[in-house]
């Protein structure tokens, strides 16, 4: 399937309408950028404890942009997770049972960002204000 294929098959699962695609996809884009963003100030932040704070913020700050942006960060999350259920225990050592946990706390920090709700309730104690 080539890309132009690709991308009119999504529209028409998502229900994208033709006037609508183009704010879709920019709502996407943007929203991947706050995705990105929020795991490159959680790796520079590398602060314990802030992982889920980091989670809601992405999911957040994509949402808020729109059907896309909401759309870019649930694919995006759930990506990440289905990759850290590979890497973690090689990389990390953990159990299957600690990766699904720690993968169950991550979605509940996602939907939370991703359905408008605060970010900060997982802020931890002294995060500094930059984040």
């Amino acid at each position: 399937m080539n890309l132009s294929t690709g991308i009119i098959f999504c529209f028409l699962i998502l229900g994208v309408s033709s006037q609508r695609w183009g704010t879709f996809l920019k709502e996407a884009g943007q929203g991947a950028k706050d995705m990105w963003r929020a795991y490159r100030d959680m790796k520079e932040a590398n602060y314990k404890g802030a992982d889920k704070y980091f989670h809601a913020r992405g999911n957040y700050d994509a949402a808020q942009r729109g059907p896309g942006g909401a759309w870019a960060a649930k694919v995006i999350s759930n990506a990440r997770e289905g990759i850290q259920g590979i890497t973690d225990p090689l990389l990390k050592g953990m159990t299957r049972d600690q990766v699904r946990e720690d993968s169950k706390a991550d979605q509940f920090a996602n939907e939370w960002g991703r359905s408008g709700k605060d970010p900060n309730h997982f802020r931890p104690p002294g995060l500094p204000d930059k984040y």
